[in-house]
């Protein structure tokens, strides 16, 4: 069980303790509520998020209306560690990608993954674009294409101010998933070996052939000594417990014994570029 299912299941072992404390039994509740049983089964049991709506119901219904705020506090953590792309895409991509600049610029340092794409940090418009074109399909949500490739690309600027720190991995393989045109692509590994020997940037490519200590599962980024976040299909996860981060920067660290950096590195992305035919 991961700890948001545990956050979760916690949550709802307190909405059944206030439940039973208050003499009440779910179908008692469920008929106070005006509400399905199965949703009270749901909640209690940690199947379903409640809303804020929720929670102050289900304290008013059993006579506490006092442990609203703790109530809130628990789903507050709950959907600030665990953010879903439904609700942060809601609008488009446009938000979250300001919300990148603020992150950014408020980090010296960022440590990043990356095993099936180019950092978005490091990405032309194009391969951006192509990037939020196919994400809005996904999802389906709305299509805010130009705003979003815009602040991408301002995000950006960052790479280019004295005392930041830009320190990424890239796996080998990222450099070959293409779910772009061809051009598009070899444009994008142009960029990447451009970017080799900025005095802001490290970059650190991890060959096929590099024997490591740990397989890089995921993407990962980690911004400063403060944040970690990591993006499944369905949630982005924003970790700022110490365990979690000191966990991630050993994950980063072990990966980056095995990384080829500045004319090693360019080799490997030349490799890749190689592989396209010349456009």
């Amino acid at each position: 069980m991961t700890d948001y299912q545990t956050a979760r299941v916690a949550l709802g072992a307190r909405l059944r303790e206030l439940r039973t404390e208050a003499g009440l039994d779910g179908k008692g509740l469920a008929e106070l509520l005006g509400w399905q049983r199965s949703k009270v089964s749901r909640l209690e049991n940690g199947k379903q998020n409640p809303s804020v709506a929720d929670l102050k119901a289900w304290a008013g219904a059993v006579g506490h209306p006092d442990v609203l705020p703790d109530l809130q506090a628990r789903l507050t953590g709950l959907e600030t560690q665990y953010r879903s792309w439904r609700r942060q895409l809601a609008g488009g991509h446009r938000a979250r990608q300001e919300l990148a600049i603020v992150e950014t610029n408020a980090t010296q340092t960022i440590r990043g993954l990356e095993v099936a794409r180019i950092p978005g940090l490091f990405q032309t418009a194009e391969y951006a674009r192509h990037t939020f074109e196919s994400n809005a399909d996904f999802r389906q949500v709305t299509r805010d294409i130009d705003e979003a490739v815009r602040a991408r690309i301002r995000r950006q600027e960052a790479l280019y101010e004295p005392g930041k720190r830009f320190r990424f991995l890239i796996w080998e393989g990222a450099l070959y998933v293409r779910t772009c045109p061809l051009e598009v692509q070899a444009a994008q590994l142009d960029r990447l070996m451009s970017l080799i020997g900025l005095d802001t940037v490290e970059l650190g490519m991890i060959p096929f052939s590099a024997q490591l200590r740990r397989t890089p599962g995921h993407g990962f980024w980690i911004y400063d000594q403060r944040l970690v976040i990591v993006e499944t299909i369905g949630t982005e996860m924003w970790l700022e417990d110490a365990d979690s981060i000191g966990l991630y920067e050993r994950a980063w660290d072990w990966l980056a014994e095995a990384a080829a950096y500045g004319h090693q590195a360019h080799r490997v992305i030349g490799r890749a570029r190689a592989s396209l035919a010349a456009p």
